[in-house]
């Protein structure tokens, strides 16, 4: 048996995807997760050998995710399920250590081929996504995508900079870096930009 670990903030989806692969002989869902950090939690209990996770969840992303898990001692294969079919995520999620990234679109049958393949050692990448992954690089440095992020909460330089431990200054020269690395002409417009290509 394979055991699996879904990590899926929308309720109705995390209970569609568990009953789809129970049906599955071989494999078993040993445990489900709203959030990246129980998913964490989860994963120190229960041991799965795989994990199929969302991107986008509250707190700790299914990107923060796989890179948290590549340091356990026992680290499970991660396959992301999501709905975006966006490059700059792909190249990112590979660059976390993730097996699998499939959309959300795909037949059940190619979900459950592809946990199989994942937890045999393989990598299995939507192919529509694969090529255009390496045409176009993240620009964005880590730091750069965490005060855009911020900023597009809303908060001001000023209180970006406390929260991050950052001089105000700082903060204004990684905006401003980012503006000019995604070609926009202000912090929104870079992470509307941003957040189309994946990066954000």
């Amino acid at each position: 048996m394979i055991r699996i670990l879904i990590a899926e903030d929308q309720a109705m989806v995390l209970g569609a995807l568990s009953a789809l692969l129970d049906i599955e002989p071989d494999l078993e869902v040993v445990a489900e997760a709203r959030t990246g950090t129980e998913a964490l939690a989860l994963v120190r209990q229960h041991r799965p050998e795989v994990v199929v996770t969302d991107i986008e969840m509250p707190g700790m992303t299914g990107l923060d995710l796989a890179a948290a898990l590549r340091d356990e001692p026992r680290p499970p294969r991660v396959l992301m399920l999501t709905t975006f079919a966006r490059p700059g995520y792909l190249r990112r999620a590979l660059d976390a250590g993730v097996s699998g990234y499939l959309l959300k679109d795909a037949p059940s049958s190619q979900l459950a081929d592809a946990i199989r393949r994942v937890a045999g050692g393989g990598r299995v990448v939507d192919p529509s996504l694969a090529a255009e992954a390496w045409t176009e690089p993240d620009p964005l440095t880590d730091r750069e995508r965490q005060v855009l992020r911020l900023a597009d909460e809303g908060l001001s330089s000023l209180e970006i900079a406390r929260q991050l431990k950052l001089s105000e200054g700082t903060v204004r020269n990684y905006l401003s870096e980012s503006i000019g690395k995604v070609g926009a002409r202000n912090r929104i417009e870079a992470v509307r930009i941003a957040r189309q290509k994946g990066w954000l």
